[in-house]
């Protein structure tokens, strides 16, 4: 018996600590500047190696988050999106959007073992450990390439009836999709590389950014006219819509703070404390750099990874430019590293 009281005595404290830990503010702890030129989207974080791997326009870097350096380049990836990990293979999957392929490394040599052609333009790509399936979502062809992630061997290609943005998968199966054009959440089951459901985001237009909490079947897309929206990824009910802030394109979700993360490209970070499956609260709006839209949660440390660079002004408006956009400083990029404002964890 005093050993089931200690035991439940500890495990009290320890969802007390998490909460206390969940409502520490957070700050910009570090910044990573690694130079170099070209673009940037997705990134990449690795928890058991605490390694980033970086799109960075025609090559992968990857970056020892513990050092602040750059470890390894992944080369000739031409419109490099996004990356996907798959520890338990030792493999990672490369989306080059440019090329319509997909590349796939040694996570330990960063050699290229393959190259799998794909549908037009892909973009964000996920690897589904319950299938063992990788999916690469292609923005131009409206539709996901499946690929098994053992043998390379495309098995499917999948309309999706509109723009693909970012995707998750929820460990059980089943692989979420934002489809940016029609405002659409697409549920997909990945065994069978089927479309399962079709959900409307509520008051949210252009979805890109998307988390997961698995746990209590929550799915949180961040929308181009500043919300979060929030789905039950079981029934697509929509359950709540959260203030954010401008440029948003990426999301992350810490499982054991309940914290949702929201990167605007204006320059600041939005943190939504789950409070309950249907309770959301903005908890703290960080400012961090302008451009740093994209972002990558190690789980592991809770500390999160955002890059951007410095801009010069924008350039005047042309008949064939009428809305250009700045161009980023040559040797300015950086990754900005937040977490708590103690830096613990």
């Amino acid at each position: 018996m005093k050993i089931a009281r200690c035991l439940t005595l500890l495990g009290l404290c320890g969802a007390a600590l998490a909460a206390v830990a969940s409502e520490r503010p957070y700050a910009v702890a570090q910044r990573l500047p690694l130079g170099g030129d070209g673009g940037w989207d997705y990134l990449s974080a690795d928890p058991q190696t605490h390694l980033l791997y970086l799109s960075r326009a025609d090559h992968v870097s990857v970056v020892d988050t513990r050092s602040g350096t750059q470890i390894a380049a992944i080369a000739d990836t031409p419109g490099v999106h996004g990356i996907a990990l798959a520890p338990e293979l030792g493999r990672g999957f490369i989306s080059a959007g440019k090329a319509d392929m997909v590349k796939v490394f040694d996570l330990k040599t960063r050699a290229v073992l393959a190259t799998v052609a794909t549908g037009a333009g892909p973009d964000a790509i996920l690897y589904d450990a319950a299938s063992q399936r990788v999916f690469a979502f292609n923005g131009h062809g409206h539709s996901a390439t499946v690929i098994d992630a053992r043998s390379n061997a495309v098995l499917a290609t999948l309309p999706l009836g509109g723009k693909p943005e970012f995707a998750r998968a929820d460990g059980h199966g089943m692989v979420y999709v934002n489809i940016e054009d029609t405002a659409e959440l697409v549920a997909i089951e990945a065994a069978t590389a089927t479309l399962k459901a079709r959900w409307l985001l509520p008051h949210c237009e252009e979805p890109s950014g998307l988390a997961l909490d698995a746990q209590h079947r929550r799915s949180f897309s961040t929308c181009g006219n500043e919300t979060l929206a929030v789905l039950d990824i079981d029934s697509g009910k929509a359950v709540a819509n959260v203030p954010i802030g401008k440029g948003v394109d990426g999301a992350e979700f810490d499982q054991a703070r309940q914290i949702v993360f929201s990167a605007n490209g204006e320059g600041t970070l939005t943190l939504v404390r789950e409070r309950g499956p249907d309770d959301y609260v903005v908890q703290q709006t960080l400012t961090t750099q302008r451009g740093a839209r994209t972002i990558a949660l190690d789980a592991a440390t809770h500390k999160l990874y955002l890059p951007t660079a410095e801009f010069g002004p924008t350039p005047a408006p042309t008949a064939d430019v009428p809305h250009p956009r700045p161009q980023a400083i040559s040797g300015s990029f950086v990754v900005l590293v937040v977490s708590d404002a103690q830096g613990q964890h």
